[in-house]
């Protein structure tokens, strides 16, 4: 596989290179890394020219072009700066509702609390634990899998990155535990395939177990279940129907349990666009084939990224996927697609088209190589993109229920000298979307619309009366949501289908949020039944509270609980 590749990715280079340029302008700055396939990272490293003209092509030029402000839409603002100068990436939600970080291809970790109105703007910095070293080597990913298990604990496998500008594919991993702010190393699944973990896809099934694909393995493909008790790992079942190769795919939960994934190596030396999917099924802990795509929605064979976009459930039982033709000029200036998944019917629809209001000029296609999605709690799907191989500016857009996308108004900073690979979006419970873009400064996005109910929890069953300290049970329907709540490619999974709890005090109308934990399903079904635990936090406001329930930014009807 890999000498057939390589020949086409030096076909398809040699006739795009011009399209990266081979000079920077004055004012520019370093290219942020991209995430990119094996192949094409092997190519680039033994082709130095190859990839010096594609990270000139990446760099950042200030003030190269103007934000798009609308009033179309929801609004940005700035998150408080924390004192520290490097680039946020791959923010996670924690149970307790607080906000993690990491510093790019850095050890560093740093936690964002909302202030005592829920509001993460005004949050406040504190700096977590440092990353391990494992056997003499520090892990400092970038670009890897991740989830927060049911104990509450966040889980790190691999690395396409790990400390340096240099792609290794790590397979070392680690565990965080954030009641002990410690970290302990989680060792790599033995046998075939494992050598390389990378950038590999990762979901939280809804039994709880962590199922980890491994980026490059292809003689045999490899997939494990984590015991999160013992932190070792069992194989199951890899997908087979599409090709022996899961590199650049994306896992999707769906409401009925199984875990969807767009083949994008079908048939990879052929002039045949790839449109098959696969199904893992947990009961029977293999992969079957899924339903055909109308249209491909990975990159052109000819451009040689081997790239796909974000895939996101909406709570109507649909999945949109969002297309990666980057329009090489090889390849032509085809529009992006977009093709929604009808659940109960089992059948793609054609989705439109992304718009053409990107690049330079504002005049080529949009387009999702790696690029954000979020699900936000009025249903809509706020996305990043931008043109080519993520070429600056980056602008934003929301993709309503009917299927109709919306250009609304970029970030307050840097998307005029940003691709949209670097940029990561996250669900927070007070219904905001946060945004990280590998600078310092996060911002949040406000929706215009209020929340659609259906996406929301039911509490069927809570304690009314809870003491500071004290740690309870409480049950309900679709506590985890109707969505995973956001997607990005491969090189990202943030997650955030389980249940944030949050008291709001009657008399000072003060904010916070306990420690959930012991999930009994991360379901996206429709009124699916589950459970949780939580501990009520110390310095807690006595007196009459209201208790909600909130999945993917989407808050459940409150009840009333004394806080004694």
């Amino acid at each position: 596989m890999g000498k057939k590749v390589l020949v086409a990715l030096t076909m398809c280079f040699g006739m795009v290179l011009g399209a990266f340029g081979t000079a920077r302008a004055s004012g520019e700055t370093a290219a942020i890394l991209p995430p990119m396939s094996v192949p094409m990272a092997k190519y680039l490293a033994a082709n130095p020219d190859a990839k010096k003209a594609l990270m000139a092509s990446l760099a950042q030029t200030a003030g190269s072009t103007p934000r798009f402000v609308t009033s179309a839409g929801g609004t940005w603002a700035n998150v408080t700066l924390a004192l520290h100068s490097g680039g946020f990436v791959n923010p996670f939600l924690l149970t307790d509702g607080s906000v993690v970080v990491q510093t790019a291809d850095n050890r560093k970790f740093w936690k964002l609390s909302p202030d005592a109105q829920g509001n993460y703007a005004d949050g406040t910095w504190t700096q977590l634990a440092d990353l391990p070293k494992i056997g003499g080597v520090q892990y400092a990913p970038l670009y890897h899998a991740g989830a927060v298990l049911p104990d509450g604990r966040l889980i790190f496998m691999g690395g396409e990155y790990n400390g340096s500008d240099t792609e290794v594919w790590t397979n070392l991993g680690a565990i965080y535990d954030p009641i002990a702010n410690s970290w302990t190393p989680v060792s790599a699944p033995t046998g075939a395939g494992w050598s390389m973990i990378g950038d590999a896809q990762s979901i939280v099934l809804p039994s709880g177990q962590f199922l980890l694909a491994s980026c490059c393995s292809y003689k045999p493909p490899s997939d494990a279940i984590l015991n999160p008790q013992t932190l070792g790992w069992t194989e199951t079942g890899a997908p087979r129907h599409g090709g022996s190769y899961q590199d650049e795919q994306g896992y999707s939960l769906l409401p009925d349990g199984d875990v969807l994934t767009v083949d994008i190596w079908t048939d990879y030396n052929s002039k045949t666009e790839p449109t098959n999917t696969e199904l893992y099924v947990p009961k029977r802990q293999s992969w079957v084939a899924g339903p055909q795509l109308r249209q491909s929605v990975t990159d052109q064979r000819v451009c040689g990224t081997y790239e796909i976009g974000p895939a996101v459930m909406r709570g109507d039982d649909t999945l949109v996927q969002f297309g990666a033709n980057t329009g090489c000029p090889a390849g032509g200036s085809r529009l992006d697609p977009t093709q929604v998944l009808d659940i109960t019917l089992n059948k793609w629809i054609q989705g439109p088209y992304v718009p053409v209001v990107c690049g330079k000029t504002g005049r080529r296609p949009c387009t999702l190589p790696d690029a954000p999605a979020a699900v936000m709690n009025d249903a809509k799907i706020l996305f990043a993109a931008s043109s080519g191989y993520g070429e600056a500016p980056t602008h934003f857009f929301e993709f309503d229920p009917n299927n109709v996308i919306v250009e609304v108004s970029d970030p307050l900073e840097n998307s005029k000298d940003r691709g949209a690979y670097t940029y990561s979006l996250l669900d927070l419970p007070n219904g905001q979307v946060l945004m990280s873009d590998f600078s310092s400064q996060l911002e949040v996005y406000t929706p215009a619309d209020p929340q659609v109910d259906d996406y929301a929890p039911i509490i069927t069953s809570a304690p009314k009366t809870v003491q500071p300290g004290g740690t309870y049970t409480l049950a309900g329907l679709q506590l985890g949501g109707r969505t995973q709540g956001v997607g990005y490619g491969d090189d990202e999974q943030m997650a955030t289908n389980f249940p944030i709890i949050r008291f709001t005090n009657m008399a000072s109308g003060d904010v916070v949020y306990a420690r959930s934990m012991d999930f009994s399903g991360y379901s996206v079904a429709d009124n699916a039944p589950s459970a949780a635990s939580f501990t009520v936090p110390t310095g807690i406001e006595t007196g009459a509270s209201k208790m909600s329930v909130i999945a993917n930014g989407a808050a459940s009807a409150p009840i009333m609980v004394n806080v004694q």
